[in-house]
């Protein structure tokens, strides 16, 4: 792909200033390049190369001096920032703990970075390097179906080209969104070095950049190596005040009911004895109490230890005050440090011919926390896991057994429900990444005439690998837990078994204790892609209206993918997630063909119209073919104005992880609609509920698992809008130039592949018995959700439509300058999920549910001055305001309207401040930068319903004001 040229047309070139946000300075350098290029380029959203940078399709582009006016270090921030991008994986949005995994097989993509498109998730869009596939990443956790875009270092990027459009009919599966095109230095003459610091006014977050490029470009061969360096430290959560409880206001009323000081659940040997009113007898309905019915729901006062006089000692009944404050044990900001070396060459064969080479070797240290690893055991315990739910007896010899009598889960004696033990002497769950990515790809393009008609070719191919290990540090061995609590002398007569004080309080697990149940955990996962292409674009013959232009190729691809949990964990040994080996390959034979035909030029139409026809046929290795196709009309009424629209067809192929991923457990907070007061409801009853029965913890776990049966997701998108650069405020007293622009999308997709939302599947079983949902979980006597499954399939259908609006206004020069203002914003009118029942699931705009959310509206405001050698801008991101259920909070005074179960999330607008200054005195240049990110140091809304740190990270900025300096210095 070549660099943008201008085409000579006025329309076009303010086309050009709207998109790129151009200011003078830089269109001047646009001009002088495009003297240089070709005639004719190639844009993002189509493969054949033409004059008109405008297609039938809207292409947002990013230039190098737009992305280094937002401060952000990274290419993921860049995109993440876009009004049309989704919450996806960030370093504010990464907690291995706490995740789980998500049924799609993919892991928690730990450290990684990725982009969403229209809220429609990042499996549904297709990155590209130079128009090239990226490999997905790996992160030690499963095998990923997006791309990090932390293995891309910004030191390389020229230009971002978005695509917020579906086009599967020109780049194959997974461009159901749009597509993220990032174009390379390429004619690069002499050095680079750029060194950046920066931090927040919280404790910690400190982040370190330097980037070094060198080129040459001499008559016949270009070249460019480079460097990158990035270390971002860490942030407790402790260091926001509103993360410092489960949920903010809340107290510890959502805390965890696993304490350092332990729960235990139990009925006693003699059922009628109620060790003075501390295990008291259940109740009827008539409220009398029921012989032999005394349960036990105990634990020690907080912070104190078993007083050692037997039971009852000092044992006290749990309560909320006795609950686990895990939040502060979180991160804000996860740590994460990148270096990448990089390289390409270009050499001209002749003035048709031409070989190219480029080369990237990527390695990313980065680590998640969460608090200590809870240990749950009884049958109340839901975790999937023998060990603790059917095999485990902890007799009354057991030395640190307080209660004189045998308790057991095994049979219909079992008499132990549960036992919550938080052991903080272990510290918190640590997990440590180590991705290595190398990327290399090499290729051949050439033109030539036929009939006096320009046709261009190129072939390519491309092999890549991101490989990651994950080290977990303090979980445990439910196993060897089991073995410890168990009989006395067989725990002796296994080496290294030291028997456990899981009822001790705070500080009685010892370091031997801990050695013997604390594992190392060792994971381990692969994702590799091979690709190989050949593509034409030409003149097919002149037709009444002009030249009919197209271009065809086929296509190569095998993804293969590996995912190796810890052998503890493959023999279902942890305490922690459990999951299997992953291991799966699939291969993809591709065709296209695209042609532009223009229908009119000048008279009755105006100045042109053109159509564009696209189809591509995909035969995949495990599902078969599919075809798809994109039809666009590009209509120019006047140099000032351009209409356009297209409607496409998509699909996106299940991805290894989807297909092939065992299965394992995600563990989801979720509210029982029956617990309390509720239980006695008819429809819970119905459900199986006792009276009086209380959630025992808000995490349920969810077993999640690949389905081979998968078939591709099929969509629809229509897209319609205008470009107009008024002539009237051209070169006036109040505008240099004015261009503004509207787009309307619509995508549908059929076929969804997903897991069911837990809290909906448990919501409409309860409030409609629906026999697919109820089907989905099982209770035991005592009403305690044991088993939930949420297998992947294709059940989802999702339509969601909206408007883009893009304004960019230039004012005259004046003595002090020019003044320019951007403006970008979207509407979401509509986003509806429908799931396996027919009924639309609670995503929708302005609301925010499952620790994610989609705003009515988003918007982008910048203000850019320049004065010689000076740049100035300020920029202000809006973001709608939502709402949400009280969740936890429901009956605190934080909540907005406890009666209505409703809180909102006030509107918020961060500013961003930006200075630069720039001379040519020092060598070729030198730039100095300083700049504030959220000027104001505003806080982002308190969420309730958030599972983390008090609020959306997806959705806004980390709390804090962030300060940086950046240095550049060519030579």
């Amino acid at each position: 792909m070549t660099s943008l040229s201008l085409h000579p047309h006025r329309l076009t070139r303010a086309i050009q200033l709207s998109l790129l946000c151009l200011l003078p300075a830089v269109a001047t350098a646009q001009e002088s390049t495009a003297a240089r290029t070709l005639d004719t380029i190639q844009v993002t959203g189509t493969r054949i190369k033409r004059a008109e940078l405008e297609t039938q399709v809207p292409v947002q582009v990013l230039t190098r001096e737009a992305i280094d006016r937002t401060g952000y270090t990274s290419v993921a921030d860049v995109v993440q920032h876009l009004t049309a991008s989704g919450a996806s994986l960030s370093t504010k949005l990464n907690s291995s703990g706490n995740f789980g995994f998500p049924p799609d097989g993919g892991g928690v993509g730990a450290g990684a970075a990725t982009v969403d498109l229209r809220h429609l998730g990042p499996k549904r869009v297709l990155v590209l390097v130079d128009g090239i596939r990226w490999v997905n990443e790996s992160s030690g956790s499963g095998v990923g179906s997006s791309v990090d875009l932390n293995t891309i270092p910004l030191a390389l990027v020229e230009r971002i080209e978005v695509l917020e459009d579906g086009a599967s009919s020109i780049y194959g599966s997974d461009a159901i969104a749009g597509v993220v095109n990032i174009i390379t230095k390429k004619n690069v003459q002499g050095g680079h070095v750029e060194v950046q610091y920066g931090d927040y006014n919280l404790k910690g977050g400190g982040t370190t950049g330097v980037d070094f490029s060198f080129g040459k470009s001499g008559d016949r061969a270009q070249w460019v190596v480079g460097a990158s360096y990035f270390k971002q430290k860490e942030i407790s959560s402790a260091e926001y005040k509103w993360a410092r409880e489960p949920v903010p206001g809340t107290g510890l009323a959502n805390g965890s009911s696993a304490t350092p000081g332990g729960r235990s659940v139990f009925a006693p040997a003699d059922g009628n004895n109620t060790y003075g009113g501390l295990c008291p007898l259940a109740k009827d309905d008539s409220g009398n109490p029921i012989p032999g019915s005394a349960t036990c729901n105990i634990t020690l006062p907080n912070g104190a230890n078993y007083a050692g006089t037997g039971f009852p000692g000092n044992f006290i009944p749990f309560t909320t005050a006795n609950r686990f404050n895990f939040a502060p044990y979180n991160l804000l900001l996860t740590p994460n440090e990148r270096k990448s070396v990089f390289g390409q060459v270009r050499f001209d064969f002749s003035p048709s011919a031409s070989g190219w080479f480029r080369g990237l070797y990527s390695e990313r240290k980065s680590a998640n926390e969460a608090a200590p690893e809870p240990i749950f055991l009884g049958t109340d315990a839901g975790v999937y896991n023998d060990w603790a739910e059917t095999k485990l007896v902890i007799p009354a010899n057991q030395r640190y057994n307080p209660f004189g009598f045998d308790l057991t889960t095994i049979g219909p004696d079992a008499n132990l429900f549960l036992i919550g033990r938080r052991p903080v002497e272990g510290g918190p769950r640590r997990y440590e990444q180590d991705v290595k990515t190398w990327y290399a790809a090499g290729g051949l393009e050439g033109s030539f005439e036929v009939n006096s008609r320009p046709w261009s070719w190129d072939i390519n191919a491309m092999s890549s690998q991101s490989k990651a290990t994950q080290t977990n540090t303090g979980s445990y061995n439910i196993k060897h837990i089991n073995q410890a609590l168990g009989d006395p002398a067989a725990c002796a007569a296994i080496a290294g078994c030291v028997p456990l004080n899981i009822f001790g309080g705070p500080g009685t697990i010892t370091a031997d204790m801990l050695a013997w149940i604390s594992p190392v955990v060792r994971d381990r996962s692969k994702n590799t892609l091979s690709q190989a292409s050949a593509n034409i674009t030409g003149e097919l013959a002149d037709l009444w209206a002009g030249p009919l232009s197209f271009a065809a190729g086929a296509e190569w691809r095998r993804y293969k993918g590996e995912y190796y949990p810890d052998p503890i964990t493959v023999a279902g040994e942890y305490n922690g997630v459990p999951s299997g080996i992953t291991v799966g390959s699939y291969s993809v034979k591709e065709a296209y063909a695209e042609f532009d035909v223009p229908l009119a030029r000048g008279g009755f139409w105006g100045k042109s119209v053109d159509l564009s026809v696209a189809g591509r046929y995909s035969d995949y290795s495990t599902f078969g073919g599919t075809g798809t196709g994109k039809i666009g009309l590009r209509w120019q009424p006047a140099d000032e104005l351009l209409l356009r629209m297209s409607w496409a067809q998509g699909f996106r192929a299940p991805s290894i992880g989807e297909l092939y991923g065992t299965l394992s457990r995600f563990d989801a907070t979720l509210v029982d609609p029956c617990n309390n007061a509720a239980s006695t409801t008819p429809k819970c009853v119905a459900d199986g509920v006792p009276p009086g029965y209380e959630q025992v913890n808000p995490q349920i776990s969810v077993v999640t698992s690949g389905n081979r049966d998968l078939q591709p997701e099929k969509s629809r998108s229509f897209m319609a809008g205008a470009v107009w650069s008024p002539g009237w405020a051209e070169g006036g007293s109040w505008a240099s130039k004015l261009d503004l622009g509207v787009t309307f999308y619509r995508h549908t997709i059929d076929g969804a592949i997903q897991a069911p939302d837990a809290q909906a599947i448990m919501n409409r079983c309860i409030d409609s018995r629906d026999a697919v949902a109820c089907a989905s979980y099982t209770r035991n006597d005592r009403g305690q959700i044991v088993r939930f499954e949420d297998i992947l399939a294709n059940l989802g259908t999702i339509n969601t439509s909206g408007w883009d609006f893009t304004a960019h206004w230039l004012l005259p020069e004046t003595g002090w300058g020019q003044l320019g203002l951007d403006w970008k914003a979207t509407w979401v009118t509509r986003y509806e999920l429908v799931n396996e029942s027919g009924q639309a699931e609670p995503k929708r705009p302005g609301v925010e549910v499952n620790d994610s959310s989609i705003p009515e509206w988003t918007s982008n405001l910048t203000a850019n001055w320049d004065y010689r050698n000076w740049n100035a801008s300020w920029s202000l991101r809006y973001v709608d305001r939502l709402r949400e259920s009280c969740a936890g909070a429901n009956g605190f005074p934080i909540c907005t309207d406890s009666a209505a179960d409703l809180h909102w999330l006030g509107a918020t607008t961060l500013h961003d401040a930006q200075v630069s200054w720039r001379t040519d005195a020092w060598m070729k240049g030198m730039k100095i930068t300083v700049g504030v990110n959220n000027v104001f140091d505003k806080n982002p809304p308190i969420c309730l319903s958030c599972t983390l740190n008090g609020y959306d990270p997806g959705t806004y900025d980390l709390p804090g004001r962030y300060s940086y300096a950046r240095l550049s210095l060519d030579f």
